[in-house]
């Protein structure tokens, strides 16, 4: 089958990067579990709009503050484990100015990948199973895919989305890949 892979909030730390960064930048202590919204980085910063916010991510050493994320416990070693099997997918959204930096983040982790996708249009890459944070990201792969299934990782900054399996670790991400993989290849 074709896992259709998130990114950000999913495989890579997003939250604990950036706040890490943040805090060494401007001398503050925002806790790492702070972010409980999509897009509510501005009401736990000085930035007054999530435009400040990316102008501020741009550059970090010469490299984006995509370059610098670490991954989830488990989600490399999980992914590895799927690709025996299955082909991993990366469907991502990024900014124009953060693709080299994304491409050298997989490289740097080894991602065990032959199809990298950045767009914000996830729907249009085709996949069996797709497993994603975002809410708006959710909610568009269901409605435009909706004879495919849609996993949405559970985070604090995203809601249950009518028709999506949620998932809360990577070993359960595995079990829905495993269920209907048997459920493909049952005799």
């Amino acid at each position: 089958m074709r896992l259709g892979i998130d990114l950000d909030g999913v495989v890579a730390d997003f939250n604990t990067g950036w706040i890490r960064r943040y805090n060494r930048d401007f001398g503050t202590q925002i806790p790492f579990d702070a972010v409980e919204s999509w897009d509510g980085i501005p009401s736990l910063t000085h930035f007054r709009d999530m435009g400040e916010f990316w102008e501020w991510a741009r550059d970090h050493d010469g490299h984006t503050l995509f370059r610098h994320l670490e991954p989830y416990p488990g989600a490399i070693e999980a992914l590895e484990r799927l690709s025996r099997r299955h082909d991993v997918v990366i469907v991502t959204t990024k900014p124009d100015w953060a693709i080299h930096d994304t491409f050298a983040w997989i490289a740097r982790h080894r991602l065990p990948t032959r199809e990298v996708h950045i767009s914000d249009r996830k729907w249009e890459v085709p996949c069996d199973v797709y497993l994603d944070d975002a809410p708006h990201v959710l909610e568009g792969l269901r409605r435009r895919r909706p004879d495919t299934t849609v996993c949405r990782f559970v985070r604090p900054w995203n809601q249950p989305v009518t028709g999506v399996v949620d998932v809360h670790t990577w070993d359960e991400f595995e079990d829905v890949v495993r269920g209907l993989w048997s459920e493909t290849h049952a005799l």
